[in-house]
C-alpha cells in the first residue's frame, strides 16, 4: 500500500485544482473593464438572444460530466488490458484500474479548471463588447456629449463617436456586464479543454495514432528498407548488386548476421479507419458548441478562435502531465511519484520516481539490477549513477523507469 505522505500529496493535488477552478468562479463577481463603443458600429448590433443553443448547464453536461463518464467506464472495462496474465492478482488489477480513473480524471479536471480560470480572467481585462452589446446597452442618444471619450467623427456625424457604458439605460446589471465579456469565447475553451482530452485519452487507450516509426541507430544495413521479409533475408543473405563481387560491394553474407532486423515497413500499420469514430466525435461537439457561440451573436470570430486555442492547449497539456505520448505510452498514465518524492525533489534528482517505491515497507516498483544494489543519499534511495553531482544521473535514473519495470 502507498505510504500516507504519497497519498497526501495527491489529495493536495485536487486541491489545487479546484482551487484553481474557484478562482475562475470567483472572477465572475467582479466587474469588467468596459471598452468604449460607438452607436454606429454594426459588429456590436446584433440583436440580444435570450435563448442559446447551448446553455451553461448543457456545456457542463458536454463537456465535463460525459468525458467524465467515458473516461470513467474505459478504465473500469478496458483496463488492464489483454495484455494482463490470467493469474494476476485481482487486488492488482483493481489498484491499477483504480489509478488509471484517477489520472484520467485528474487531467480532465486540470483542463478544465486551467481553461476556465484563463478564460474569465482575460474576459475581466479585455473588456471587450460582444456583438450585441448595444441591444443589451439600450443607449440613451441625449447622453452621448456627455459619455463620449473621442471627438474625432464628430464633424461628420454627431454620434460617431466613442462613448462609454454610462450611456447605457439597461436596468438589469448582470445583462449589462456580461457584453462585456466577449474576449475570449468561455464556451470555446471550455468545450475544446474537455473535449479535445476525451479525444487524446480515446486515442491513447485505444492505440488511434498516425502510424509512429520510432529513431534507430544509423546503420548501413540495406534489409531495413529491404520489401523481402526477414525470414527470406535469413536464408538467401545479403546479395550484391550487378553481379558484382562480394569483395567490391563490401557486403557478405556474414556482414549483418548478428544483427537482428525489421524492416522498417513492418514496425507499424495503420488502425482500422473505424477507430477514428472515437476521436472525430469528441471534436465535431466542439466545433459544434463553438459555432453556436457565433450563430447566438455571443462572440466575434477572434473570440471563438482564441478560446478554442486556450482549451486545446490545456487539454494537451494535461494530458500529457499524467499521460505517456499516444504513440510510445501503450495506453498508460504515468505511475505515482515515489513516496520520498512526492512533495517535490531538489536540484540534481533527475525523476520523481525512485528505487525506494511507494511506501517505506513495499516493494519497489521500480526494481534495481542485481549488480547495481540500492544507495542512500539525502534521505533518496538511489542507483549507482543517479547521485547527486553524478556525471551520468539522467541516463541511468532513465534506464530503471523504464517500460520494463513499470507497473
Amino acid at each position: 500500500m502507498p505510504s500516507k505522505r504519497l497519498v497526501l500529496s495527491y489529495i493536495f493535488d485536487w486541491i489545487t485544482i479546484v482551487a484553481i477552478a474557484a478562482l475562475g468562479a470567483g472572477w465572475e463577481f467582479l466587474t469588467p473593464f468596459h471598452r468604449p463603443f460607438s452607436l454606429v458600429d454594426l459588429s456590436i448590433s446584433y440583436p440580444f438572444e435570450t435563448k442559446e443553443t447551448i446553455p451553461t448547464w448543457l456545456l457542463v453536461l458536454v463537456a465535463l460530466i460525459v468525458p467524465a463518464a467515458i473516461t470513467f467506464l474505459v478504465c473500469l472495462i478496458f483496463v488492464p488490458g489483454p495484455t494482463a496474465s490470467k493469474k494476476t492478482p485481482k487486488s492488482l488489477i483493481w489498484r491499477r484500474k483504480f489509478w488509471e480513473w484517477n489520472t484520467a480524471w485528474m487531467g480532465l479536471a486540470l483542463s478544465l479548471a486551467t481553461a476556465f480560470m484563463v478564460t474569465q480572467g482575460m474576459k475581466l481585462l479585455f473588456g471587450k463588447p460582444r456583438p450585441d452589446l448595444l441591444s443589451r446597452c439600450r443607449p440613451d442618444p441625449s447622453r452621448i456629449l456627455q459619455t463620449d471619450v473621442s471627438t474625432y467623427g464628430d464633424t461628420v456625424d454627431p454620434r460617431w463617436v466613442l462613448v462609454t457604458s454610462a450611456i447605457c439605460t439597461q436596468t438589469d446589471d448582470d445583462i449589462l456586464q456580461d457584453g462585456f465579456k466577449s474576449f475570449p469565447s468561455g464556451h470555446a475553451s471550455f468545450s475544446w479543454a474537455g473535449l479535445l482530452y476525451l479525444t487524446l485519452f480515446l486515442a491513447s487507450k485505444f492505440a488511434v495514432a498516425i502510424p509512429f516509426l520510432p529513431p534507430r541507430p544509423f546503420s548501413t544495413n540495406p534489409a531495413y528498407t529491404s520489401a523481402v521479409a526477414p525470414s527470406n533475408l535469413k536464408n538467401q543473405g545479403i546479395l550484391p548488386t550487378h553481379k558484382q563481387p562480394r569483395a567490391e560491394t563490401g557486403m557478405s553474407s556474414s556482414s549483418y548476421s548478428e544483427e537482428h532486423v525489421v524492416p522498417i515497413r513492418y514496425q507499424a500499420a495503420a488502425p482500422p479507419v473505424w477507430t477514428l469514430i472515437l476521436v472525430l466525435v469528441p471534436v465535431g461537439a466542439a466545433i459544434y458548441i463553438t459555432s453556436t457561440r457565433f450563430t447566438d451573436f455571443r462572440h466575434h470570430g477572434w473570440d471563438l478562435i482564441f478560446g478554442s486555442l486556450i482549451g486545446i492547449t490545456t487539454s494537451w497539456f494535461s494530458f500529457r502531465w499524467y499521460h505517456l505520448p499516444i504513440t510510445r505510452g501503450a495506453g498508460w498514465s504515468w505511475g505515482p511519484r515515489s513516496y520520498m518524492r512526492s512533495w517535490g525533489i531538489g536540484v540534481g534528482v533527475g525523476s520523481y520516481v525512485g528505487t525506494e517505491g511507494w511506501s517505506h515497507n513495499g516493494k519497489s516498483e521500480t526494481a534495481h539490477a542485481p549488480d547495481l544494489p540500492p544507495r542512500r543519499q539525502n534521505g533518496y534511495q538511489t542507483t549507482p549513477g543517479e547521485e547527486v553531482g553524478h556525471e551520468n544521473a539522467g541516463p541511468t535514473q532513465s534506464r530503471y523507469t523504464t517500460d520494463r519495470y513499470a507497473v
